[in-house]
């Protein structure tokens, strides 16, 4: 299983944010879409990411506050990148070594979306639940043995 088989199914809405924009602006967005991060933009190219982890992070380092940070002092500024070709197993490999919970998924510079680590695990269940039950009706079709090896 590649990411784009998980970006079929998720579709591709994104939500992004410019590093210069108030990270005020961008927890505000976070928050009304009920989402854990954005992609941070500048030209049109892929400069940085923010989560809930790199929000909480700098309000800790400001006493409590977000004043006026922008999201550039804020965003993770060398996120990891999948392509849709990555295969699911690696994916699964480079996010816990990096305790990543969200990856942009880039073709060339082109971001094709955001995959979470929930969207990944979901897809693995998915993937097993669906093994399972063709393993399940394989065996329930599986041919009887003749009475005469039995004798």
């Amino acid at each position: 299983m590649k990411v784009i088989d998980i970006l079929r199914v998720k579709g591709n809405t994104l939500y992004t944010v410019q590093p210069d924009e108030p990270l005020a602006k961008a927890t505000q967005i976070m928050a009304e879409k009920d989402i854990g991060s954005l992609v941070v933009m500048e030209h049109g190219e892929l400069v940085g990411m923010l989560t809930f982890r790199e929000v909480i992070l700098c309000i800790v380092a400001n006493g409590g506050e977000i004043g006026r940070t922008l999201v550039r002092k804020a965003m993770d500024d060398h996120p990891l990148t999948c392509t849709p070709e990555t295969e699911i197993d690696e994916v699964r490999r480079m996010m816990l070594d990096r305790h990543a919970r969200y990856m942009p998924v880039m073709n060339q510079k082109m971001l094709m979306g955001v995959i979470s680590f929930y969207d990944v695990a979901k897809a693995v269940v998915d993937s097993q639940n669906f093994e399972n039950k063709m393993l399940k009706a394989y065996i329930r079709d599986w041919p009887a043995e003749s009475g005469a090896d039995h004798e």
